[in-house]
């Protein structure tokens, strides 16, 4: 993905939104706004920020299990089904 093609000036977001909600469509690529020269923000389509999101959130799960793993919190298959098979 090159951003350097998605960097436009806040004034192009204000005079061209809905042609970029429509482009969106077909090139689902962030699209970086600047102010004053400066990155402020990013403007992306609603299903790539939810596959965005979905992939954070599995990152930190695989984050948080590894942090177990290394503190010893960790049981063997044959003790965690034994135990599942005690709970109510």
């Amino acid at each position: 993905m090159s951003l350097s093609t998605q960097i436009k000036p806040i004034s192009y977001l204000k005079s061209h939104a809905a042609e970029i909600v429509k482009d969106f469509a077909t090139n689902p690529e962030p699209l970086i706004i600047t102010q004053n020269g400066e990155a402020k923000m990013v403007v992306m389509d609603i299903a790539e920020y939810e596959r965005q999101q979905e992939t954070f959130a599995l990152l930190k799960l695989v984050s948080m299990g590894q942090k177990e793993l290394a503190q010893g919190r960790v049981s063997d298959m044959d003790a965690f089904f034994a135990e599942m098979d005690q709970q109510p």
